[in-house]
This record gives structure tokens, sequence and C-alpha cells, in this order.
């Protein structure tokens, strides 16, 4: 079932329709009372369709007139959707940071990813030990609290006409996944970026 939204017309008839009767009361379309009652139908006309806007925007991930409300409930907006981050991307980390319920697993960091748009995998690393293989990776003991986390995509901007001035003709990388995954990785780990293109 779609929502109906009320064209200025109706509104209009419906305000002729609830006028008193009598001669100063006319309701020819050139006249007082009709022109203004065209007037506040297109007002009503467009808060009907503004209040159909709301069934959407009660949900983060479909949100338009309401995000900076949604931002504003989870922190946002901060340095890591970078300087002109697009509507998709500014859902996705509304969503991603409602939805994480915390967690220090490799799948848990591979589904948060995956909530902000992105597809990665994760390495962990453990430092030399006796009896490993020889030609295997070798480091020491802070290598038990360093992971990597793999990128397919390797993300470019370059400038565009009407960006501010000052600004670089290109940035590399996805700040978002970026900085987001520091911010909820475990405070004792390293974590490594990989972008594998």
């Amino acid at each position: 079932m779609t929502a109906q939204t009320f064209l200025a017309e109706s509104f209009r008839r419906a305000f002729l329709a609830l006028l008193p009767m009598g001669r100063v009361w006319s309701r020819e379309p050139d006249d007082i009372p009709s022109l203004l009652a065209l007037a506040l139908g297109q007002i009503y006309e467009r808060q009907s369709a503004r209040s159909l806007h709301l069934l959407t925007d009660a949900f983060p991930a479909s949100t338009t007139e309401l995000l900076e409300e949604w931002q504003e409930s989870v922190g946002l907006p901060d340095p890591c959707a970078g300087d002109n981050p697009t509507l998709a991307q500014q859902r996705s980390q509304i969503v991603a940071r409602l939805t994480d319920s915390g967690g220090s697993s490799r799948q848990y960091f591979i589904s948060f990813a995956a909530a902000l748009g992105y597809t990665i995998t994760i390495d962990e690393f453990a430092p030399s030990r006796f009896g490993k293989k020889f030609g295997g990776k070798f480091g020491g003991d802070d290598w038990a609290s360093a992971w990597q986390v793999n990128m397919p995509t390797f993300t470019i901007t370059n400038l565009k006409f009407g960006d501010l001035f000052g600004k670089s003709f290109a940035s590399w990388g996805d700040t978002v996944l970026q900085c987001e995954m520091e911010r909820i990785k475990p405070a004792h780990t390293v974590l490594i970026f990989n972008y594998e293109s």
C-alpha cells in the first residue's frame, strides 16, 4: 500500500467547502477566498509530502532529512568520513555504529567492515618460536599483538572542480574504514592496513 500525497487543489476544495455560505464567501477561482485557500493548500501539500519522508527517515539506512539527528546520536560526523562524504557513506557509518555490539574476534571485524560497505580479510601474526618451520616469517614478541587488514580495493579520490582551495590533488586510501577500525581495535594491538590492488 502506498501512502497518498494530497495536492494543493484538494486542500483548496476542502477549505472552500468549510466556508460559510453568503456573498462574502465567494467560491469563484479568482476571488480572495479561493486564492487564499490555494495558497494555504500549497503549504499543506508541501507539509503532507514532507511528513511521508518521516517514514523513511525513521530508519538510518534510508534517512535524508533526519541525517544530522542520526549522526548526532552516534557521535558523528567525525574526521573518519573525510572532507566530503557521500550520503551512502554517511548512512553506512551510522548503521555500522548503531549495530556494533563489540567484540575482538576476526569475524567481528570482518562483519563491522561489511556494515561499512567493505570486504576485507584479516591476517594475524605470531612471534617466532622454537620449532617453527624454517623459511617462515621471523618476528619478535611484539608480533603477538599485530594484525593486518587486507582490502582488495584501493580508493583514489581526485580533486574535483568546485572543491575547496588548498585541498590535495588526490587522496589515497579508505579513510572511513581505517579510522573506524582504529577506533574499535583493542588498545594493546598494532593494526596494519594492506591494500592489495
